[in-house]
């Protein structure tokens, strides 16, 4: 219970530090999600196993569990590396080397000029939203034990896939406006928004 305490206020600390969910206001689309979707949509392949119970077999099941404790620990690692990064104003470790990074000026909707770090290294320098893909994969592994007898365990993780790579989208648009050339030197650097290698 203590481990997942800590994970959870771990990654609450870091949704509520992140600047894509500060510029989200909590009206309904956020709200009904979180209190409607989620619950029902996150869940739906546990609740698909109850109705139709599988027999996985040890070594498939110890498989399944290692590879979604690994896409756990992955997503979070991503989120302490930018965590950590902002945390110390870029003056820390990133995989045992100092990090590369682009200093992007911005104005805000009061004139007035900011500045911020966008880390190109670690995680974050194999795609703009690495992050993402331990994310699906994780949903992928939470889905898998249902096998492949029918299609509807795995509305969940192929809704999350398409949320995410529209949020990507959506983010990198916004990111673009925000920050300008300084973005584009981002995305030259990091040139793959979430699959690196392929997208």
């Amino acid at each position: 219970m203590w481990v997942f305490d800590v994970g959870l206020w771990k990654k609450l600390e870091v949704f509520l530090n992140d600047e894509e969910e500060e510029d989200k206001d909590a009206g309904f689309y956020i709200c009904w999600g979180c209190l409607v979707w989620v619950p029902s949509v996150y869940t739906s392949p546990g609740l698909y196993l109850v109705n139709h119970p599988v027999n996985l077999g040890i070594q498939l099941a110890l498989f399944i569990l290692v590879a979604g404790i690994v896409c756990i620990y992955v997503n979070y690692d991503c989120d302490r590396q930018r965590q950590e990064f902002r945390r110390t104003n870029g003056k820390c470790l990133i995989w045992g080397k100092a990090p590369s990074k682009i200093v992007a000026s911005y104005t805000t909707t009061n004139g007035e000029t900011k500045s911020s770090l966008l880390l190109t290294s670690g995680w974050w320098g194999l795609s703009r939203h690495f992050h993402y893909v331990p994310e699906i994969l994780a949903a992928f592994c939470w889905t898998l034990p249902a096998l492949f007898n029918h299609f509807l365990p795995y509305f969940y993780v192929v809704f999350l896939t398409i949320l995410l790579f529209d949020r990507a989208k959506r983010d990198d648009d916004r990111c673009r406006s925000k920050y300008g050339k300084y973005w584009k030197l981002y995305c030259d650097k990091v040139p793959y928004r979430i699959v690196p290698g392929i997208y």
